[in-house]
C-alpha cells in the first residue's frame, strides 16, 4: 500500500519524465507538419533540461523516489546529446587553423570596431555575412593589413591570411526570390597545410509563428548548398556561415550529413542580447572541428564564433 501511495504523489512526474526524455531520444520522429514543428523542437532541443528542474524541485517536494529515479532519464538523455558541449576541446592538430564566423548585420554602427575585434582573435580565416555599402570598405580598409587576402560576392566574403584563387559564387537562392539576391562563395584556400576548400554562406531567414516555424526557403538553400559541397573536388572544405539553424535542425541535414559539427563548445550565437542557439556554423568535410565558442558582442544582432579546424 505504501509503495502504491508513492506511486500516486509521483505518477504526474515520472510521466513528465519519461515524454522529456523521449522528446530528447527520439525527436527525429517528431513529424516536421504541419509548422515544421521537428525543426523547431530541435532548434530549442537542448534547452529541454530546464525541464528537469522544476520536476526535480516537484519530486522532492511530494517526497517520491519513483520520480527521483524516473528523472534520471531526462538526464541520461541530454548528458547523451550535449553534456560534450561542456567538455574542453580536443586539442588542434599540428595542422590547425583558427576560423572566426560572424555576420556582422546590416545595421551595424561600428563596422570598423566590428573587425578590429574579429582580427584581435588572431583567426586565419575571417567569414563576414551581410556586407553592404558603405560599411564593406570600412572592412576592406580596416582588415587590410593583417589580412591581405580577400573575396566578396554579393553580401558574404572571406578574409584571410593565406592566398585565395578562384573565388565564385554559389547559386543557392530560392527559386521563389525574383529580385538580385548573392549570399554564398566558394573559394580555394592555400593554407600552410595544403589546399581546403572555402565555403561562406548566409542562409534565408526563418520566422516563428502562429503556423508554427517558417523555414521553407532556409531548408530549399540548404539543400542547394549541400550538393555544391557534395559535387565539391577538393577533399577538404570548411564551411562557415549564418545558417539560421541549429546542427541538430533537420532542416541543415543536407550540411550536417556530409560535414563535421563541433561537438565541444556552447557558442550560442543569437541573438546577442541573450542568446538562446548557435545559428552561426562552422563545419568541415575531411577534417576536424575541434572547438568553438563565443566572441565577445559586437555591433550586430549575432555574437561571432571563433572554431579550431584540423587539417589532415
Amino acid at each position: 500500500m505504501e509503495r502504491y501511495r508513492e506511486w500516486e504523489r509521483g505518477r504526474v512526474l515520472v510521466v513528465c519524465a519519461v515524454l522529456t526524455a523521449g522528446l530528447l531520444t527520439f525527436h527525429g520522429a517528431v513529424p516536421n507538419s504541419p509548422g515544421r514543428l521537428g525543426s523547431l523542437l530541435e532548434t530549442f532541443l537542448p534547452w529541454l533540461a530546464l525541464v528537469a528542474v522544476p520536476l526535480f524541485g516537484l519530486a522532492l517536494l511530494r517526497r517520491s523516489a519513483v520520480a527521483l529515479l524516473a528523472l534520471l532519464l531526462p538526464v541520461a538523455a541530454w548528458t547523451h546529446l550535449f553534456g560534450g558541449l561542456l567538455l574542453p576541446g580536443a586539442a588542434s592538430g599540428p595542422h590547425g587553423l583558427l576560423v572566426v564566423q560572424h555576420n556582422v548585420s546590416d545595421e551595424n554602427t561600428d563596422p570598423a570596431g566590428t573587425a578590429r575585434d574579429l582580427a584581435g582573435a588572431g583567426p586565419d580565416l575571417i567569414a563576414l555575412q551581410e556586407l553592404v555599402p558603405p560599411a564593406l570598405s570600412v572592412y576592406r580598409r580596416t582588415l587590410a593589413a593583417d589580412y591581405p587576402y580577400h573575396a566578396v560576392r554579393g553580401t558574404v566574403g572571406l578574409w584571410s591570411k593565406h592566398p585565395l584563387t578562384g573565388v565564385r559564387p554559389l547559386d543557392i537562392k530560392p527559386a521563389d526570390i525574383t529580385e538580385p539576391w548573392s549570399r554564398g562563395l566558394r573559394t580555394v584556400v592555400h593554407t600552410p597545410y595544403g589546399e581546403i576548400a572555402a565555403y561562406v554562406a548566409h542562409l534565408p531567414s526563418v520566422r516563428i509563428g502562429t503556423r508554427g516555424l517558417a523555414s521553407a526557403r532556409r531548408d530549399e538553400s540548404a539543400g542547394l548548398l549541400g550538393r555544391a559541397v557534395a559535387a565539391e573536388r577538393l577533399e577538404q572544405v570548411v564551411l562557415m556561415g549564418d545558417l539560421n539553424g541549429t546542427a541538430d535542425d533537420r532542416g541543415l541535414a543536407p550540411l550536417t550529413s556530409r560535414m563535421d559539427v563541433a561537438r565541444r563548445g556552447v557558442a550560442f550565437s543569437y541573438p546577442a542580447a541573450l542568446p538562446v542557439a548557435r545559428i552561426d556554423q562552422v563545419m568541415a568535410r575531411s577534417a576536424r572541428v575541434d572547438h568553438v565558442r563565443a566572441l565577445p558582442a559586437t555591433g550586430s544582432d549575432h555574437l561571432p564564433v571563433a572554431a579550431r579546424v584540423t587539417l589532415r
